[in-house]
């Protein structure tokens, strides 16, 4: 049996063209980035490529020095050499792809053009406050089909490569779930625990004066319903990925907004890296939308890489289709 493609990322041609692309400025994030670039290249046994864009936007009134745009031209590849001598991953060679032009645009050419189905990309920038999402990060998550793993310039960069808890919000839409073979790809490789993570909202009334009685035993009974549902899935979840010969352990929070919680849940698990679908069960109504609501949140909240995968362009997969990936030996990328 094989794996869906909705549970994987999209399809490419040969083994050769899958790879990660590490996306480098002149940002004091990049060290951030190309190390993620390593950890995440070394955990999926893939080759990786660091990619330095220089800005040459076509309406420039002023054309640049020549002289200059050799000297900066010469430093980028300095900075990109120094940056792929550092523990290649799995004793690959990691290549360098130095381009000009419009910054977001190339990256998003270049994703097309080979294939490339992970793309490693500072979330700051170099003149982005802490917190918001830079303007060529936000550009590539808009365009490139590829999935992302976006790199807060606040993450810490890691002595030995490896990601030790690996934390995976399920809302128990099929989407959702279609980041976990990844998930155990990546958890095995690393020997990293898989933290599956819910929560369980709170239902909101209108509330034209506080609560009655009734409405208070009506919403409390929602909640009992749904966290018991929750924890029954969580639980199957877990014995799926378990069967992996992985270490996995559930969380199961309720909360008023999930995207505040889960960012709480981030830091008091020392979690390093968060998976999850760019979109869940908000997907269903806003097709149109690139990224759900918990998404879009965690892309300027998360204290650690955020690695989306996008969902494919076919209908949800049946559960058993998904539940039955999570089996079988997972072929990534």
């Amino acid at each position: 049996m094989s794996i869906p493609d909705s549970v994987l990322f999209r399809p490419v041609r040969t083994a050769e063209d899958r790879q990660v692309v590490a996306c480098i400025d002149n940002s004091a994030h990049a060290p951030g980035v190309a190390a993620h670039a390593h950890a995440i290249a070394s955990a999926l046994d893939l080759p990786v490529t660091f990619m330095h864009v220089l800005d040459a936007r076509p309406d420039a009134k002023v054309r640049p020095d020549p002289i200059e745009w050799d000297l900066r031209r010469h430093e980028a590849r300095r900075a990109l050499g120094a940056l792929t001598s550092s523990r290649p991953p799995s004793g690959r060679t990691a290549q360098l792809k130095l381009s000009e032009g419009v910054v977001a645009d190339e990256i998003c050419r270049y994703s097309c053009e080979q294939s490339a189905h992970l793309l490693v990309i500072g979330a700051n920038g170099g003149s982005a406050s802490p917190g918001a999402l830079g303007g060529t990060a936000r550009s590539v998550l808009e365009q490139a089909p590829a999935s992302i793993l976006l790199v807060p310039g606040s993450a810490s960069v890691m002595p030995d490569q490896r990601y030790r808890r690996i934390l995976v919000p399920l809302d128990g839409s099929k989407w959702a779930e279609s980041v976990l073979p990844l998930a155990v790809r990546l958890a095995k490789s690393a020997k990293a625990e898989l933290i599956l993570t819910h929560v369980v909202p709170t239902p909101e009334f209108m509330e034209p004066s506080p609560l009655g009685a009734s409405d208070r035993e009506l919403r409390d009974t929602v909640v009992k319903r749904n966290e018991l549902f929750a924890r029954s899935y969580l639980e199957r979840m877990q014995g799926c990925v378990a069967a992996s010969g992985i270490a996995v352990r559930t969380l199961l929070v309720r909360s008023d907004d999930a995207r505040t919680q889960l960012t709480a849940m981030i830091a008091a698990e020392s979690a390093d890296l968060v998976i999850l679908s760019a979109r869940g069960n908000g997907g269903r109504h806003n097709a149109d939308l690139p990224y759900g609501s918990v998404a879009a949140y965690l892309m300027t909240h998360s204290p650690v890489p955020v690695l989306m995968v996008r969902p494919s362009h076919v209908p949800d997969p049946p559960a058993y289709q998904v539940m039955e990936a999570v089996r079988l030996p997972v072929a990534v990328v």
